[in-house]
């Protein structure tokens, strides 16, 4: 099982801070978590998550390219950071 949260405006967008995704026997990776959670919640999803600069976090650990995931990580999705 992976955790995954969604913080900030993130989970505004979405209206949803965390879903738990179940391990699949083939395993995964971020880039494909995301295009699953994209396909299994619709176009709003896919909009929200395939914004530019969009941070990425596994186990607390902000990840800048894609990366093979284990059962039992925990993912985060970040809106970008701006400055001012």
């Amino acid at each position: 099982m992976l955790k995954v949260l969604f913080f900030a405006r993130v989970r505004e967008q979405l209206g949803c801070a965390s879903v738990d995704v179940a391990w699949p026997e083939t395993g995964l990776d971020l880039d494909a978590l995301q295009a699953q959670l994209c396909r299994e919640h619709g176009d709003e999803w896919r909009e929200v998550l395939a914004q530019e600069n969009m941070v990425r976090a596994v186990n607390q650990v902000v990840v800048a390219e894609n990366r093979i995931l284990c059962d039992g990580d925990e993912v985060a999705f970040f809106p970008p950071v701006t400055g001012g």
